[in-house]
């Protein structure tokens, strides 16, 4: 072996150019590097421009008396019931398989983004339960209202 190659222990051969092009040290360091910046931009780059961010959003309003008598009939009537330990309501859905669950849990998801408003929810294979509550606002908003009666209507 003379100083230009580099024999290893599986019979492989390699040039000092090979070894310098292949095996730097800043080539297998920087691309992680990279793309971990990379990533960490386009997170800013969306939070940015994104229009639900909370410093752009509307504060959601507590429902009032009059609003929780006539939005939450429905709601009630459906099957959702309100907590007893706080100010928000409750349903659980059940479904065929964990892929009719998920793929609900998924329209509900992209709602939610939408709307900026994320349900608290738990899921085991076919079940899964939800509590709505507004955090703003510690209790029931419209926007609670809007997320029931989404859920009630893409339920099957």
């Amino acid at each position: 072996m003379n100083k230009t190659t580099m024999t290893f222990a599986n019979g492989y051969l390699l040039s000092a150019r090979s070894i310098a092009i292949h095996f730097h040290p800043a080539r297998s360091v920087r691309p992680a590097r990279t793309v971990a910046i990379n990533r960490s931009l386009a997170a800013v780059r969306y939070a940015s421009v994104s229009s639900t961010s909370p410093s752009k959003r509307k504060m959601a309003d507590k429902l009032n008396q009059e609003e929780r008598t006539t939005e939450l009939k429905p709601l009630l009537e459906s099957g959702w019931k309100i907590q007893s330990n706080r100010d928000a309501i409750e349903k659980e859905f059940q479904f065929k398989n964990f892929n009719e669950a998920f793929g609900f849990m998924t329209r509900v998801a992209l709602l939610a983004e939408k709307m900026d408003h994320h349900p608290e929810w738990f899921n085991v294979y076919n079940k899964l339960q939800v509590t709505l509550s507004s955090h703003d606002v510690n209790g029931l908003s419209k926007r609670d209202i809007k997320m029931a009666s989404f859920m009630d209507k893409n339920y099957n």
